[in-house]
């Protein structure tokens, strides 16, 4: 075997193995990324369901219901809908009702959301930019853009 035709193999071999790589690395990346959703996403059915995601709005008033130790259930809305968060843990101390707020878990058969983290504004004047966008988009009657939608 000719040294070029050695290197054209080596360098085919090497170009193959990058590529794997990448592509190894780019399926990862995709299967763990966290997609947002407002609670009208969810309501008409873009959220998919045994998937890890995030849900964001504000918590409305009179719905925070506790349960047995650290269980609670609350509503969050985006103005338009709302959903149903139930919880086990110890809420943020910023955590209270009319609260923005973003809960990261799994979206429920029965369409309620089964937290596993829930994160509260930490002032005043911030809210997630996710949750500021669902809001707005709620007001004027509209949908955030379906990351699992068509492109």
């Amino acid at each position: 075997m000719t040294p070029r035709r050695q290197r054209m193999i080596f360098v085919a071999v090497l170009l193959l193995g990058v590529g794997v790589a990448a592509g190894l690395a780019l399926m990862a990346l995709g299967e763990n990324m966290l997609y947002f959703f407002s609670p009208s996403q969810i309501r008409s059915g873009e959220a998919p369901t045994g998937q890890t995601l995030r849900v964001g709005g504000l918590v409305v008033d009179g719905t925070v219901k506790r349960g047995d130790g650290l269980a609670v259930r609350f509503d969050l809305s985006d103005g338009a809908h709302a959903v149903t968060v139930h919880y086990t843990g110890i809420l943020p101390d910023l955590f209270r009702e009319g609260q923005g707020i973003v809960a990261m878990g799994r979206l429920g058969p029965d369409g309620s959301f089964q937290a596993q983290e829930v994160l509260a504004k930490h002032d005043e004047n911030y809210m997630p930019p996710e949750v500021a966008e669902a809001l707005k988009m709620a007001r004027e009657g509209g949908s955030m853009a379906n990351p699992h939608g068509p492109k």
